[in-house]
């Protein structure tokens, strides 16, 4: 609690000191009048702080980027000497705290109002009244009370949008070889007993002459190949406006989300390794509601160059057909590594999220890039108010 006494105590003590050195009955009361109104600002920012009650309703904890939710808030206190209009910090996935609300001083009555809040930006934010300031009409006494029950996190989703089939390198069996693995005889890998529906072609007769009862022949299926999905996961450059970066963060988090989805579908396996803070290998066999969570998660702190991430990666391509890099920055190295790493075998895929493709610094890598067969598209960042 805070007190602001140094003006009304030095008033106090002139007013005193005049009473008693003039014995006037008139200073007497107007002293006891300023000691009273002190006493009364404690009283009443104790007594309204100590009866707050306050609860909220979030809509929804869990959305995608750019829908709308409400936030329902209810308090009030049972104080009943007057105070200052309520003093709420309040917060929402724009970055906005300590709004300043004023409710009127009800006591004993509940106050109820909303908040619409817009999700501008992916991520985990928290959002909602995390603490309330009680003062005096003459602002004299303040308490700040925190709450508990008023904030709330909220997930915002990336959004996806559609991507270009990816092409596996050359020598991809695909679904139609796995397909048919199970009739290719020249490769048993193991025998076992017969089981009703298994074809009469892999049955082992021989063996089941001299065992007397059927077996038959297992056979290894081909081992599709995966797709690796590198997203640089460092700070994104600035472009020199303050929302530049966060809307270059969304549309690398919405890249990796809509290759992702577009995978869901595939035999193809998909790791999306996310580094930073708090490392996480995503894997299809998660789910897709459990990828776009981490991806929501993600929080760009990576101190590694991505250019030592791409060499890093390069060491573990053997069952590898398709390579997605994702980044909003590029640079020679990076553009030396895609192509060796496309002369090893893979397929490169590059999105490069960009405010200004007709770069002149970045179009001669990416001639480079093509004229090496690495496929290049660009995702251009939405512009946040």
């Amino acid at each position: 609690m805070k007190l602001k006494l140094t003006l009304p105590l030095a008033v106090f003590l002139l007013l005193l000191t005049v009473a008693l050195c003039t014995g006037s009955q008139l200073f007497l009361l107007l002293s006891a009048l300023v000691l009273l109104l002190i006493a009364g600002a404690v009283i009443a920012v104790l007594w309204a702080a100590a009866t707050l009650e306050a609860d909220g309703e979030l809509t929804a904890e869990t959305v995608h980027r750019g829908d709308d939710v409400t936030l329902y808030l209810r308090m009030r206190h049972r104080g009943w000497i007057p105070i200052a209009p309520l003093l709420l910090e309040l917060s929402d996935p724009a970055g906005n705290r300590d709004r300043e609300i004023r409710l009127k001083n009800m006591p004993g009555r509940l106050q109820s109002f909303r908040l619409p809040i817009h999700t501008a930006h992916v991520g985990v934010f928290s959002v909602g009244l995390h603490a309330c300031t009680v003062e005096d009409l003459l602002g004299l006494a303040r308490k700040r009370v925190p709450l508990e029950h008023t904030f709330f996190e909220l997930l915002v989703l990336p959004r996806t949008f559609e991507v270009d089939p990816l092409k596996l390198a050359p020598g991809d069996p695909g679904s139609e070889l796995m397909s048919r693995a199970t009739e290719d005889l020249n490769a048993p890998s193991d025998i076992r007993s017969y089981q009703p529906g298994d074809a009469m072609k892999k049955i082992h007769w021989k063996l089941s002459l001299r065992k007397g009862e059927l077996m038959v022949r297992k056979f290894d299926e081909p081992i599709l190949q995966d797709v690796l999905v590198l997203m640089d996961c460092s700070r994104p450059p600035s472009w020199g406006h303050p929302q530049a970066e966060a809307d270059l963060r969304d549309a690398l988090l919405e890249t990796a989300a809509s290759v992702f989805t577009a995978q869901a579908d595939t035999d193809h396996q998909l790791r999306l390794p996310l580094l930073g803070a708090h490392p996480v290998d995503v894997d299809k066999r998660m789910g897709l509601p459990i990828a776009l969570d981490y991806l929501a998660r993600v929080d760009f702190s990576e101190t590694d160059r991505f250019e030592r991430v791409l060499a890093m990666e390069s060491r573990r391509l053997r069952k590898v057909g398709c390579v997605v890099v994702i980044a909003a920055r590029l640079n020679i190295p990076m553009v030396d590594i895609m192509i060796r790493m496309h002369r090893a075998g893979p397929n490169i895929r590059l999105y490069l999220v960009t405010f200004a493709p007709e770069d002149e610094n970045v179009l001669p890598l990416i001639a480079r890039l093509k004229q090496s067969g690495v496929d290049v598209s660009y995702v251009a960042p939405e512009l946040s108010n």
